[in-house]
């Protein structure tokens, strides 16, 4: 969590909460930290921290859709910024896709 706090501390986020939330309560089986924050002004982020070897492709974005689905119904509110941090690489359609979405990379 640390890393998330520091890489978007930096780039001038600040969060009076966050919380962690294990895929498990989600249903979910994949390797991937999922994070409920809120930030100063009040507002909810979805934050996902993947980390994985194999590139990114376009089902792998119905699949963070699915998780922040589950995560929406789970936390029982919509967030209104949905970031996700990569050490992949990442298809280029895949990235059209997740933009086309609302989602942010860092």
């Amino acid at each position: 969590m640390q890393m998330v706090v520091d890489s978007l501390r930096k780039k001038g986020k600040i969060y009076k909460k966050m919380q962690e939330i294990a895929p498990k309560d989600l249903g979910v089986r994949n390797k991937i930290k999922i994070y409920k924050a809120t930030d100063i002004s009040g507002y909810f982020w979805a934050i996902f921290a993947v980390s994985q070897k194999s590139k990114l492709l376009m089902k792998d974005v119905h699949k963070f859709e699915e998780i922040y689905a589950k995560m929406t119904i789970f936390c029982e509110h919509n967030f209104k910024y949905k970031i996700i941090f990569l050490d992949a690489p990442l298809c280029s359609k895949a990235k059209e896709a997740f933009l086309a979405q609302g989602w942010k990379f860092h």
